[in-house]
């Protein structure tokens, strides 16, 4: 299928060969390569005893739009890295020493997880970090147990690695720095079935000892070739250490399970008899900690089965779904026309776990030609949502397939069985859904479905890169479950390890033939088919060259990909010349408007893309291998300068072109994004410089052990990684380039920091002293590149857009989270650093007020543009308002005790308080700053109260927005209530308004500052305050009551009289509350209020209470005696209860009553002293009378209502009228 590389050809096959090319999917075309071996191809790989050029030197001109940005080749493979050198010594060596051929072994491969290669050389197995930028020098080596070698046949082997539990961010963090800490090993001859552990490599222990070797049993010696090992994978024992499993399968459908620790290896067989033929292992994604499955493919189908680790290790079959079948719906359907096999060669499982894919093989005829020819396929599966996986067997469907079957190769010529099971499928990388297959015969193409086709692109290189051991996917930083994979990482044999870049699968991508992809040819093609074949050699030749079918992958419409380009090549037409000459043409501006150059918005922009060309240009001829001396150069600087420069001659061309004027009011992200392209450049130039000094200040080399230098290594690998164009750059060179994604620095610090500042290898000093200068160099970095921002802006504030509604970049949530991250480590730090020196202290200190004023701004200017925007920013304020308390709160402890130390070190004999309140002013002035700014009210406070100082708290207080508030808080809450009322003569109104809810406090601050009259209403409603919580008796009400009154007078304001009015009311009223409830009831409930008090003498017998209603109705008010009217005509009906009406009416009847005498009798009764308490001539009634509410008449209709009416209604109503006369005139008549 797959056809390896061809060695170099006679000139006489030259002609040949390019003819049989077109059957080829090797991209891009290679020219005849030399016959001396000493003159390398212009392209390819170098050779291996030739040193590592630049990899633009070595390849051809190629047209500039299938160019990136730096001018790199995106459509060709890219060297990602060389051999280590002991590597290259062992493939020399087996050239020269006369070797067994059962020890001359080349086998590699690539682990994914760790990103790590190895290979087999001889008897030693190299283990090695393949994404390095320079060549490994940390290369393992381990010597394969003789044990191992099997003297009766070539051997294959299988390595599985085995990172032991650790943090995520650590894992990451070790695979960018390419180095490993712990590391198990599993070395598998699968041909013996012997096997060789490694607990840990990287562990003096583990290199040192020899291996735990597990060999084949005798009595499965005589087992047939059918018993060697198909596939192996393995997996770390939850909860263990340094302890894994490892399952095998076997072709005679035989599951090996291996347990394997320090001391020694198990082995289990377990068979199933359901499958003829076991083909390949892969684990599933663990849904939790324990759960740890695995999917087998077998001759017909797929098995899931899980391992189970108690009572004893054993495995067990889940589920099992076919693919073989009559049903096509669930997978292949057999027996089809033309259908003579199928096999089932390899599958492959996503990260995600939801997608299963396989590689197929089907062995076909064609009945019009009578040829036999394979054609592959893809088969993809997914699970069935319905369906519920658990432990026990499934029988009902559990995948079902989520595409058609995709044919990739329509035809192809005839494999035997053993090269078909050879074939190894690999999926995740780039572009999304492409999938990598390799063949033994050391060939490895990339299958992409584009636009609905296949297409299939074949990493080629020259003749000395030999075979192709393995491909992976280049590992990023992304997350896992977020990441659409890396690029395509391919080990050869004799050339290192290359990438293949996105763009090449896409552009260099050809249209499966459907003939034989062999060179030679298949012998069962007749003359008929010679004119067909040529066909499509030459429309498959066609689309080759065609520039439409080598759009970019990420192109859009044709029209709109080619305008781009053409603006953007006038616009560097244009600054080229005006770069030259200083000159523009007149009309320039006008034909990048018409062109559009002004209507797309931010990066998108052509002018912003231009920008960002200028300062992310990669150097012609920078890559290098030194060390961290490098960055120190005037290499570096003469790159950043001239890029300074020349991006300061970009604004003058667009001030000159008048594109600035458009920018600034119609694409105002996209001007903000060129001069931020400007502020990181300046940033980055004094990050240099701050690299050189902390360079310059070391005695010895620090590769590897500064936190700045690991942080910027850091930084590039994970650019590295993320664009695999980049791989043949050295990390250094990458950083100080990229200027654009400078914010990559700051989300590394985020993510890595704990593990690049606790990594110390350093044993001369402390490890707490190690953290802390490893601290201080990333806190100066960060705070550098900060401030060069801000000045840069500063002083080219005049080619700033208007920023309404714009975040700039130092306030990205990614760079808040870098700064956010150190600012707390350096917080954890400065408390345990009360035992370091004054000197660290001090530093310590401005470096934490450093990077809280920088994190503090970016989270006000982050709030500003959103609320500008009209955006939410609840969350977001809630989380600033946290941190400011935390950082300056912290802030303020540390220098509280570097203050304090620095005065004990001061003071010489007694207490100075002169010199200890001086270096405290000294060391909290800055901070005062920042808490002023940010509004930390708590730390002013502190600071205040630390000072004693009543003149900065009121200065304070007008300065700071809110702070008065808070410091009126502050006093309450300490109850210093006549320090906080002496505050009411400055802030009168503010402390007005904040006791409005004080009422007991606010009358005292308005009497303080002569409000009378507001204190005269405080008084009142505090008397009157029925609130649960307040526990005022009746007695203090009354003297709250007597001095409303005195206050009212005092103020005698317009209608003062009414309100005296109303408090001698209130007076009334709580001197009836005592005269109806008893003092124990008092002290039950200590205000009552009206309604209460009339119930409480309705519901009494009680002649005296009787008449107390009508008195407290009397001294309400109208409103209230209008709202109750019902409880007012209930009181004069309890008032006729309290009276023997028909007693009276007998006894005037048989004792023959005078008039006077039933004058005499009826002033004795309760209804006439209500109603001339009511409607009597001296009645006193607040606020009109009782006639508004309830007039006399409406009252001898109550009575009239009465039943003691029909006996006695007479002297009733004449009890009224002699009520509503006048008291005297009927006192008179008593009398005589």
């Amino acid at each position: 299928m797959f056809s390896p590389a061809t060695r170099k050809l006679r000139r006489k096959s030259a002609q040949a060969k390019d003819q049989n090319r077109d059957d080829t999917p090797s991209t891009p075309p290679l020219p005849s390569s030399s016959s001396s071996p000493s003159v390398r191809p212009i392209t390819g790989t170098p050779a291996p005893w030739s040193s590592r050029l630049s990899i633009p030197s070595r390849l051809p001109a190629v047209k500039k739009e299938e160019k990136g940005d730096d001018g790199v080749d995106q459509t060709r493979p890219v060297f990602v890295g060389e051999f280590p050198q002991v590597v290259r010594n062992a493939q020399a060596n087996l050239l020269q020493t006369n070797i067994s051929s059962e020890r001359r072994v080349v086998k590699g491969g690539i682990d994914k997880g760790t990103s790590l290669a190895w290979m087999i050389c001889g008897a030693e197995l190299y283990i090695w970090s393949y994404a390095s930028s320079s060549v490994s020098k940390n290369c393992v080596v381990l010597q394969v147990p003789s044990q191992l070698f099997s003297s009766l046949k070539e051997s294959n082997w299988a390595v599985c690695m085995l990172a032991w539990d650790k943090p995520k961010a650590r894992r990451e963090l070790a695979m960018l720095e390419q180095q490993h800490t712990s590391l198990g090993i599993i070395l598998c001859n699968q041909t013996t079935r012997a096997v060789a552990y490694w607990p840990d490599i990287y562990s003096k222990q583990g290199i040192n000892n020899d291996p735990i070797i597990d060999l084949l049993p005798k009595s499965d010696e005589s087992e047939s070739e059918r018993s060697s090992f198909n596939s192996i994978i393995a997996a770390p024992v939850p909860g263990s250490c340094n302890e894994c499993i490892a399952i095998a399968c076997q072709p005679n459908a035989t599951l090996t399970l291996f347990q394997l620790s320090e001391n020694n290896v198990h082995r289990k067989k377990f068979s199933d008899e359901s499958c003829e033929y076991m083909r390949s292992l892969v684990w599933q994604p663990k849904r939790d900690s324990s759960d740890l499955s695995f999917l087998l493919l077998t001759n017909h189908e797929i098995q899931c089965w899980s391992v189970i680790f108690s009572p004893t290790l054993s495995v067990k079959k889940v589920w099992a779904h076919l693919i073989l079948g009559n049903d096509g719906d669930l997978g292949i359907k057999k027996d089809l026309a033309g259908q003579k096999h199928v096999w089932l060669l390899d599958l492959q499982i996503d990260e995600r776990g939801r997608e299963i894919i396989i590689l197929v093989a089907t062995f076909c005829k064609d009945r019009n030609s009578s040829s036999n020819y394979f054609q592959y396929s893809l088969l993809t599966m997914q699970y069935n949502s319905r369906s519920l996986i658990s432990s026990q067997q499934q029988t009902e469907k559990v995948l079902e397939k989520k595409a058609p079957l995709q044919v990739i190769i329509p035809k192809a010529r005839f494999e035997d069985e053993e090269t078909l099971f050879s074939m190894r499928l690999k999926i995740g990388g780039k572009p999304s859904g492409s999938v990598t297959i390799l063949s033994e015969d050391g060939t490895a193409t990339v299958a992409n479905n584009w636009r609905g086709s296949m297409r299939l692109y074949q990493f080629d290189l020259p003749w000395d890169a030999s075979k192709v051991l393995d491909a992976s996917i280049l590992a990023t930083c992304e997350d896992e479950m977020e990441s659409e994979g890396g690029a395509w990482v391919v080990l050869t044999e004799n050339a290192g390890v290359w990438a293949i870049p996105e763009k090449a699968v896409v552009v260099g991508g050809v249209e499966p033939p459907e003939r034989s992809l062999s060179r030679k040819g298949s012998t069962n093609e007749g003359q008929n088919d010679s004119k067909r074949v040529q066909l499509r050699k030459s429309r498959s030749e066609a689309w080759r060259n065609s520039s439409v079918n080598k759009a970019p992958v990420f192109a859009q419409r044709g029209g709109e990909r080619g305008s781009d380009e053409e603006l953007e090549a006038l616009l560097f037409r244009a600054f080229h010349d005006f770069v030259l000459s200083g000159g523009i043409e007149a009309d320039l501006g006008e034909k990048l408007r018409e062109k559009g150059a002004f209507e797309k918005e931010g990066e998108t922009n052509v002018l912003a893309r231009v920008s960002r060309s200028i300062v992310d240009t990669l150097a012609k001829h920078w890559t290098t291998n030194r060390g961290a001396d490098f960055a120190a150069t005037a290499v570096v600087s003469s790159l950043l300068f001239d890029k300074k420069e020349k991006h300061e001659k970009f604004l003058q061309f667009l001030a000159l072109t008048k594109c600035h004027d458009q920018l600034s009011s119609k694409q105002r992200n996209s001007m903000l994004n060129i001069m931020e392209h400007g502020e990181k450049l300046s940033s980055l130039i004094h990050l240099r410089e701050l690299q050189s000094m902390l360079l310059s200040q070391q005695q010895e080399s620090i590769n590897g052990s500064g936190s700045l230098w690991k942080l910027i290594q850091l930084v590039g690998e994970k650019a590295r990684r993320n664009n695999v164009i980049l791989m043949d750059r050295d990390n250094v060179e990458v950083f100080y380039s990229k200027v654009s994604d400078l914010e990559e620095f700051f989300s590394c610090l985020s993510h890595y920091l704990h593990h690049i500042i606790t990594d110390t290898d350093n044993a001369n000093q402390s490890v707490f002293l190690q953290q802390i200068h490893h601290a201080f160099e990333l806190s100066n970095a960060c705070i550098t590149l900060i401030q060069t921002a801000v000045y840069y802006k500063q002083e080219h504030l005049t080619w700033y857009p208007s920023l309404e509604g714009l975040t700039p970049w130092i306030s990205q949530p990614v760079v808040r989270s870098g700064l956010w991250a150190l600012s707390s480590f350096l917080i954890e730090l400065s408390k345990e650093a009360s035992t370091v020196g004054m000197e660290i202290k001090e530093e310590m200190l401005a470096q934490m007020q450093g990077l809280t004023d920088g994190l503090l701004e970016a989270y006000n200017a982050c709030i500003v543009a959103k609320d500008e925007r009209g955006e939410e920013t609840k969350g977001l304020s809630q989380e600033y308002h946290s941190r400011t308390d935390q950082l300056v709160g912290c802030l303020y402890q540390f220098a509280k005790m570097v203050a304090q130390t620095k005065y004990q070190e001061a003071k010489e004999g007694g207490e100075d308080q002169e010199l200890k309140e001086s270096i405290m002013r000294d060391i909290y002035s800055s901070i005062m700053l920042t808490a002023m700014r940010h509004g930390a009210h708590q730390t002013l406070w502190d600071i205040c109260y630390d000072l004693s100082d009543a003149s900065l708290l009121r200065n304070l207080m007008h300065d700071c927005v809110g702070f008065s508030e808070f410091a009126f808080k502050q006093f309450i809450k300490r109850g210093e209530y006549s320090k906080l009322l002496r505050l009411g003569e400055e802030f009168g109104d503010e402390l007005a308004c904040f006791l409005k809810d004080r009422i007991d406090l606010l009358w005292l601050h308005n009497i303080f500052i002569k409000n009378f009259s507001s204190a005269s209403e405080t008084l009142h409603a505090l008397a009157l305050d029925d609130n649960s919580s307040s526990c005022y008796s009746v007695r203090e009400r009354r003297w709250f009551l007597y001095l409303s009154k005195i206050a009212a007078l005092a103020g005698k304001e317009d209608g003062f009289e009414l309100k005296i009015g109303r408090i001698e009311a209130d007076l009334r009223i709580l001197k009836l509350q005592e005269e109806i409830v008893g003092k124990g009831e008092e002290k039950k409930r200590e205000l009552i209020g009206p309604v209460d008090l009339i119930k409480i003498c309705l519901n009494k017998r009680d002649r005296n209470l009787a008449l107390k209603a009508f008195e407290v109705f009397a001294f309400t008010s109208a409103s209230f005696r209008s709202s109750n009217k019902t409880l007012l005509e209930e009181c004069w009906s309890n008032a006729v209860d309290q009276d023997d009406w028909p007693a009276l009416y007998q006894s005037s009847i048989s004792q023959g009553w005078t008039d006077d005498i039933i004058i005499r009798s009826l002033s004795q009764t309760v209804l006439y002293e209500a109603c001339n308490r009511c409607y009597g001539c001296d009645a006193q009634v607040f606020e009109g009378g009782f006639e508004e509410v309830l007039s006399l008449s409406s009252v001898e209709k109550v009575v009239m209502g009465h039943s003691y009416f029909a006996d006695a209604g007479k002297l009733m109503l004449t009890a009224l009228a002699l009520g509503k006369e006048d008291r005297k005139s009927v006192d008179d008549v008593m009398e005589s």
